[in-house]
């Protein structure tokens, strides 16, 4: 088999991510540009944990939603491990998984892990501004 039919279309991943993102998107009570707005500037400016610790901390349900979505699109990227133990659903595992499975990585797979990501929040953005 070709080694092209292995790859993965990250950016294809990234905009199905985005897409589901922003369906939720209600600009009065789950108001999904102004979340991924944010957590785009914290996660430029302090990185992956640091997107997930704002995400946890200051966007509530909207929050938790949107790094558990993230989430499985790391898996979905084979970015982090698709099995072995239980899906993270709270705060504290949502962190314990990140700081097990993408701080402890090589920084070439942490920097991929931050593109895709600042993908995703771009896209969300703009797909939650269009829905408008």
């Amino acid at each position: 088999m070709n080694e092209m039919t292995n790859m993965i279309n990250l950016d294809y991943l990234a905009a199905q991510s985005a897409q589901e993102l922003a369906a939720r998107h209600n600009k009065k009570t789950f108001n999904v540009e102004t979340a991924a707005t944010k957590a785009l500037g914290v996660l430029q400016e302090n990185g992956v944990y640091g997107c997930f610790l704002y995400l946890l901390a200051k966007e509530d349900n909207v929050g938790k939603f949107f790094s558990i979505q993230l989430l499985k699109l790391l898996k979905l990227c084979l970015l982090t491990p698709l099995s072995g133990e239980a899906d993270p659903v709270n705060a504290e595992e949502i962190l314990d998984y990140i700081n097990k499975h993408v701080s402890t990585a090589s920084l070439n797979k942490l920097m991929l892990v931050k593109e895709i990501l600042e993908k995703v929040l771009i896209y969300t953005r703009y797909g939650a501004k269009a829905k408008e």
